[in-house]
């Protein structure tokens, strides 16, 4: 039995034209090859495995070859490229800058620079993952770089552009390699599953293909662990065990309970899927993943951005034909507010079962029965059914008699309203007088001056400026209630007031504060920069917005006194009664 290899090295492209997934890229290099335009410097940045440095040593191959073919491929069969594919060309160096990436690993390359190849034309230095290399390592590397001798090129290779210096980048030609398709990683495996002897299911190397996530390198392993425990026969229930990968059928099943708002049924789906070992923030991604698939697939325009295979392109255009968008949308937004809140949740999966249940109910009619497990989602319809059961009381005899005041000044009603039934007036009782604000020495003008003065005093800013914690309504809600207590003595009446307000966390990360009245809310106005500062510096997050909104009628609630809010507990707990009664004790 010989040596096995695994098939991301024994499959390893030798050609420009056995590259997968780069033909623009691939070509470009062959032209400068057979044109003799060589640059000194070049720099390969892309994903991983995608064939990078496999690219890197085609070049160095092709550009010392001494018998190019006529498309710019290199001969394999003179003395540098025999060289090359034995492992023992004294021309191509190559360096991993994640491990040498000090000053005097670069200072060794620069003195190796300097000795001309014994044979060839070209001395060819390969670094891989130059990202790595420290700032003192890029200095030394300059100078080199933008003036090398010329039997010196220079193919750098990384998978983070963004860290490598601008003036680094400005010395180098740069070729960016793209991610592969899943289409182009399927027809990949196909070749070497036919020249392994492999049996295998088109959906099997689909899945194969869609958890390598654009790298063929990742896609070979994940082929060769499948081929092993398959034993020959790659199948999709197999593959789907071996990766430990949630079957695509569970999401098609899950949309389909949330549009016909089967909470049980979406429920028991979720705790069996969980029972196979599956993490809730997995299942919430993945079902994120599935939805936008499904929007995708309702536009024949955006069909082609479905990287899958067409059996599943077809289900999901069957799914989006049911689904409305604007479910679609909101699913989306509940799913990804989910993940974001994911990491600090203390109970993970109830957040999930929420998550679930409010996407099951966006479709549900907006008059469901109480009975049905499901809410309403406007309480105003139920007013309006308890107002159209009110009858209209009559009205009071003479109230609108021909030449009395109210018939004079009275306007029609455009609509049927309930009348309250009142005592007539006795002719003889005197009218009380307006109360007016004049008379105490102010006026309204003057509270809405007072309150734009305070708006234009300068009030404090965000000062920690780049802060983007997460946070949530219970540290929201200490961190407002410490707030009021820290509040100056001078403003104890509004911190009292304020310890009233629940602040809520609307959209991450917006806040917002209902207040009760105007009068309060203008005071509030004046000190919300304080506010939002104070929020921001606590709570460790500088993209806070923080907003004021006047309650509604609905949303008031009714302050109680000491003798009320004694009733109310007496009600709730009977023993307190018990104990009054006991020690005879009486409410000053």
């Amino acid at each position: 039995m010989g040596e096995y290899i695994v098939s991301a090295r024994k499959y390893r492209p030798m050609t420009f034209d056995s590259v997968v997934g780069q033909k623009a890229l691939t070509t470009t290099l062959k032209n400068t090859i057979k044109s003799g335009k060589l640059a000194h410097s070049y720099l390969f940045c892309g994903p991983r495995g995608v064939g990078k440095t496999t690219c890197a040593r085609i070049f160095a191959k092709a550009i010392n070859c001494t018998n190019l073919t006529p498309d710019g491929e290199a001969c394999n069969e003179c003395e540098s490229c025999r060289a090359f594919n034995e492992g023992r060309s004294l021309n191509i160096f190559e360096l991993d800058a994640a491990s040498n990436n000090s000053v005097q690993d670069i200072r060794d390359l620069i003195l190796q620079t300097r000795v001309p190849p014994q044979s060839g034309r070209y001395k060819v230095f390969i670094i891989d993952e130059v990202h790595m290399l420290s700032q003192a390592a890029f200095n030394a590397f300059l100078k080199t770089l933008e003036e090398p001798p010329a039997h010196v090129i220079f193919i750098l290779a990384t998978t983070e552009k963004q860290k490598i210096l601008p003036t680094i980048l400005s010395r180098c030609q740069i070729y960016d390699f793209e991610r592969m398709t899943v289409q182009g990683t399927v027809d990949h495996l196909k070749n070497v599953a036919a020249k392994e002897g492999i049996t295998y299911e088109d959906a099997a190397l689909t899945l194969i293909a869609e958890k390598a996530d654009g790298g063929m390198r990742d896609a070979l392993s994940i082929f060769d662990q499948a081929a092993s425990f398959c034993q020959g026969n790659i199948t999709y229930q197999k593959v789907l065990q071996d990766l430990n990968v949630l079957d695509e059928d569970n999401y098609f099943k899950m949309v389909d309970l949330s549009l016909k708002n089967n909470v049980p049924e979406l429920m028991v789906t979720l705790n069996n899927i969980i029972n196979k070992g599956f993490d809730g923030g997995r299942i919430i991604n993945g079902l994120a993943a599935h939805m936008r698939n499904v929007l995708m697939a309702k536009n024949p325009e955006t069909l082609p951005l479905l990287e899958t295979s067409d059996t599943q392109r077809q289900r999901f255009q069957q799914q989006a034909q049911n689904c409305p968008t604007s479910f679609l949308y909101k699913a989306l937004e509940i799913a990804n507010r989910c993940d974001v809140n994911y990491r600090n949740s203390s109970n993970k999966r109830l957040l999930v079962e929420l998550t679930l249940i409010e996407i099951a109910q966006i479709t549900q009619p907006d008059d469901a029965a109480a009975g049905a497990g499901r809410s309403p989602k406007r309480l105003k319809n139920l007013f309006k059914k308890i107002a159209s059961q009110v009858k209209p009381v009559p009205q009071v005899a003479g109230a609108n008699k021909p030449g009395s005041k109210s018939a004079a000044t009275a306007k029609p009603s455009p609509a049927p309203t309930i009348h309250v039934e009142v005592a007539p007036q006795a002719q003889n009782e005197t009218k009380r007088p307006a109360f007016k604000l004049g008379n105490i020495g102010m006026t309204f003008n003057d509270i809405r001056r007072s309150a734009q003065e305070k708006k234009q005093v300068i009030m404090p800013q965000v000062t920690n400026k780049g802060e983007n914690a997460d946070f949530n309504e219970e540290q929201l809600s200490f961190q407002w209630l410490s707030m009021c207590n820290r509040m100056p003595k001078e403003m104890i009446g509004m911190a009292q007031r304020m310890k009233n307000m629940t602040p809520h966390i609307t959209e991450f990360p917006n806040v917002e504060v209902v207040v009760e009245n105007e009068i309060l809310l203008n005071q509030m106005e004046g000190i919300k920069a304080r506010i939002l500062a104070t929020l921001a510096k606590e709570l460790h997050n500088a993209n806070i917005h923080f907003s004021l909104r006047l309650a509604e009628a609905s949303e008031v609630k009714k302050v109680l006194n000491k003798r009320e809010l004694f009733d109310q507990m007496r009600k709730e707990n009977p023993a307190i009664e018990t104990l009054r009664k006991g020690l005879e004790l009486e409410l000053a």
